[in-house]
């Protein structure tokens, strides 16, 4: 291994780290370079790997985060200054300030990296790879987690990769694309062990890990392109009635999924011979309408999904709550003096709720960004045979979110092998079929309704069954085989 550090200089080494962070956001939606991701991480690997201390490691990986996230989710600024109505001098120390929390975990990826570096190559490829997975699972969880820009979901289909999600999910693939881009170095071993991983990918695309069941169903997603600045307006509210009434009756189908907070109003006030018409609506296909909306009890209130027509009434209320958004954290409501957020204080639904039986199917509801929680979304398995997310991502206005949001329900889709519905506000409303291929997508920012049809599915992939703990396994392993020749730094 090369003594001297390359670049020598650490303020040009950072700089690099940093670019090679906002490169990796190409990587992922709308972009879509999967093929990037390696190559990426290449980079981050041979900056480690040649930094000259722990610290210098540290530092390396804190600017590989900051330009990672700070252009991957820059979308945060948007929703805090644009629609949250926080002042610009806030909301970007603010944005900077939740980009650079994210940026800990390559940081101390980078730091651990250098502080146990083994000796030999390809000791050295496993402990990264295993440190850049563990970041990513942490990220998923710690302060409730935000596992946005986790490695593996730039594997989604159509990568070659996107095979494997149904064994080690989302987390697996991070550690193999920053093993094969660490083993890159080498490229007499990261060839071949690149090209192994893609054979293997497309050959276990071709395994039924779940199998149809019962009769494909009509669906129709609408998509009300209702403005952000509007929808929680007392003036609009009967003007957004309409419009869904409208587009409900012009597109007829067994199921009907509406957005998050479609109707922004609670329940109870809601006029009854609307919510009467809507069910007789659902009740004409012999089916179901599923809209978003607000409930509520003694418990506190509920973001919330309700059925209505030919089954008896059903709700499922959002479990994992968004940050300040939905919730405020201890210490932070003078943070949210300055923001004009609606409804930012939900309680938290059952950790466990049952699928919503709908036209004759068993449908897992997941709201808003509930869907980028691989775990939590497989305990509604196997009884569900159809997941369905209603988002309303106009808090991130034309940006990355949305085109991210869609990718991360694809890796769902084939981690379960469940087809995904995505009923969004304005974007991007689509059917993902069990493999998470998109079948179909509405434009974004546009007002519409996705017809098409569903069938569900009944099984269970190895990571519906066993979640996480495959991946983990796999990190264990790679970060014991990286320990194993490691030799002790100083500062």
């Amino acid at each position: 291994m090369p003594k001297t550090p390359l670049p020598s200089s650490p303020a040009v080494r950072y700089l690099i780290a940093a670019l090679v962070g906002v490169a990796g956001v190409a990587c992922f939606a709308p972009v879509g370079l999967y093929w990037l991701a390696p190559v990426v991480w290449l980079g981050f690997f041979v900056l480690l790997r040649t930094a000259g201390s722990p610290r210098e490691g540290l530092l390396t990986g804190l600017a590989f985060g900051l330009g990672f996230f700070c252009t991957g989710v820059s979308w945060v600024f948007v929703s805090l200054s644009v629609f949250g109505g926080m002042p610009w001098w806030m909301a970007g120390p603010a944005a900077f300030l939740f980009c650079a929390v994210m940026a800990l975990f390559p940081m101390a990826a980078g730091y651990a990296f250098k502080r146990w570096q083994p000796t030999e190559f390809w000791r050295q490829a496993a402990l990264f790879a295993a440190l850049v997975a563990v970041g990513d699972w942490l990220k998923g969880w710690v302060f409730t987690g935000f596992p946005w820009l986790t490695v593996g979901y730039s594997q989604a289909a159509p990568s070659p990769l996107a095979g494997f999600a149904p064994l080690i999910g989302v987390h697996g693939l991070s550690l193999l694309v920053a093993l094969s881009g660490a083993l890159l170095v080498r490229w007499r071993l990261g060839a071949p062990f690149a090209a192994l991983l893609v054979i293997s990918g497309l050959g276990l695309q071709q395994v039924a890990w779940t199998t149809p069941v019962g009769e494909p169903v009509s669906v129709a997603l609408v998509q009300g392109n209702v403005p952000q600045e509007m929808k929680f307006r007392p003036e609009a509210f009967f003007r957004t009635l309409d419009l869904y009434r409208e587009l409900i009756t012009q597109n007829p189908a067994q199921l009907t999924v509406l957005p998050e907070t479609a109707i922004p109003a609670f329940i109870d006030q809601i006029p009854p011979d609307y919510l009467d018409e809507l069910k007789a609506l659902a009740k004409r296909q012999n089916g179901d309408l599923i809209f978003g909306t607000l409930t509520g009890d003694d418990r506190g209130y509920f973001n919330s999904a309700v059925s209505l027509g030919a089954s008896p009434l059903q709700v499922y209320s959002k479990n994992h709550l968004v940050p300040f958004g939905e919730f405020i954290p201890a210490g932070f409501a003078w943070f949210m003096a300055y923001a004009n957020i609606p409804m930012s204080s939900f309680t938290r639904g059952p950790e466990v709720q049952v699928p919503l039986a709908v036209a004759g199917q068993h449908v897992a509801a997941n709201i808003c960004y509930e869907d980028v929680f691989g775990e939590e979304i497989i305990r509604a398995l196997p009884q569900a045979g159809i997941l369905a997310n209603l988002s309303n991502t106009a808090w991130f206005g034309h940006s990355l979110a949305q085109p991210q949001h869609l990718q991360i329900s694809q890796m769902r889709a084939a981690e379960t092998g469940r087809p995904m519905l995505r009923a969004t506000n304005t974007g991007m409303t689509a059917i993902i079929d069990a493999q998470g291929h998109v079948d179909a997508v509405l434009p974004a920012f546009e007002t519409g309704v996705l017809q098409g049809s569903v069938q569900a599915y009944q099984g269970m992939t190895p990571y519906a069954r066993f979640g996480n703990w495959l991946a983990l396994g796999l990190m264990a392993g790679l970060t014991i085989l990286g320990l194993a020749g490691r030799r002790t730094r100083a500062d």
